[in-house]
């Protein structure tokens, strides 16, 4: 009609009082069903429309603005970027990101994930008369090198007294470090850790009445803990080191739980890799090649790098978590033994000198590993 109007009820227009027609004529049925799929309504299994007929996008995507998407998007940052261990340490427990250059089979810890590098290092690094580490050769060896956990041999400072062994580790590592030194011998062993001590304490040598077996169990990221054995083998023959090894494997079997890490190090004093005492030790650690070696691939430690005398063994477990040692460009793969009289370049290592591994009864070179273990 020319008035606007709806046309009568019984000529096509809506009933008179308001109600919507029967389902024979348009209506919706009377039990309030939605109509059948093919009627326009949906579907019978309870799905969405394809995207040609109104559903979203089949890649689950959100419509453009102006077919009635969001006006914007704030972006998601990405995660945080975890630091190498060369930015930050080790030395520092610092973040590796898993990329393969970072050890393990796939790069990385537990399946892909970043995990934190950890610098061991085996230490027999006194100087001068009195087998202490007062002339501070040693000291500076161990400020350039940044380990995180250290099996300390002839673990004296000064009159070694707390207050001495406290400003001891203070300055060759840090405020943060902890310790343990065996309570008796003239040249005892120690653990020094960046990692919370959770025991500690030295097994009895048999054979050597001026030191023991310094071991400690350490709180290390991931879930098994690591413990550490620091040993000083005697000089006196092959077969009294050997004695030695297999009163250790017998105290380790005894108290080092099966499912945590082990790792035994110090100055063994062997004249030859393939002496008895490591047959022994390889009934629990990994003694095979390939070895730490310094730039030129001599992996010699005594002062006339001839003679393998300092080890690091890891069990298989942390064996299989070996990752290079990396000091500024330089990277060795199975680790390093340091030379400060050949390390180049050796302004990576502030404030090591050139001499101080060539110091007054200096016997021994640096070892030094590092694993990755999987970040907390």
């Amino acid at each position: 009609p020319d008035d606007g109007s709806l046309p009568p009820a019984d000529q096509g227009g809506p009933p008179g009082d308001g109600s919507l027609p029967p389902a024979d004529q348009g209506g919706p049925p009377d039990d309030g069903s939605l109509p059948p799929a093919d009627q326009g309504g949906p579907p019978e299994d309870g799905s969405l429309p394809p995207a040609d007929q109104g559903g979203p996008p089949a890649d689950g995507s959100l419509p453009p603005a102006d077919q009635g998407g969001p006006e914007d998007l704030a972006e998601v940052p990405d995660g945080p970027t975890l630091p190498r261990d060369g930015a930050t340490g080790p030395g520092d427990g610092a973040l590796a990101d898993g990329s393969p250059e970072d050890g393990g089979a796939d790069g990385s810890a537990d399946g892909g994930l970043p995990g934190v590098v950890i610098r061991t290092m085996a230490a027999n690094l006194t100087s001068g008369n009195y087998q202490r580490y007062d002339p501070g050769h040693g000291i500076r060896i161990f400020q350039g090198l940044r380990p995180d956990i250290v099996l300390i041999q002839e673990f004296s400072y000064e009159d070694s007294t707390a207050r001495d062994l406290r400003e001891f580790v203070d300055t060759a590592f840090g405020s943060d470090f902890e310790y343990f030194r065996e309570p008796t011998g003239s040249i005892p062993n120690g653990v020094i850790s960046r990692y919370p001590i959770l025991g500690a304490g030295s097994w009895d040598d048999a054979l050597a009445p001026d030191r023991g077996f310094a071991w400690a169990w350490l709180d290390v990221p991931g879930e098994q803990d690591l413990w550490v054995v620091s040993i000083h083998l005697l000089t006196a023959s092959s077969t009294k080191r050997d004695q030695e090894a297999a009163q250790l494997v017998d105290l380790i079997q005894q108290h080092v739980p099966e499912e945590d890490l082990l790792l035994v190090g110090g100055d063994l004093n062997t004249d030859v890799r393939g002496e008895l005492c490591l047959e022994t030790f390889g009934l629990l650690l990994d003694v095979a090649p390939p070895w730490p070696v310094d730039g030129a691939g001599n992996g010699n430690t005594n002062r006339s790098r001839a003679r393998p005398y300092d080890w690091l063994l890891a069990d298989a477990d942390l064996e299989a978590r070996e990752t290079p040692v990396r000091i500024g460009e330089a990277s060795f793969p199975h680790g390093l033994v340091f030379d400060s009289r050949v390390y180049e370049p050796l302004t990576d290592v502030h404030p090591v000198l050139r001499t101080d591994s060539d110091a007054v009864n200096m016997q021994h070179q640096a070892v030094v590993r590092d694993f990755l273990l999987p970040a907390d």
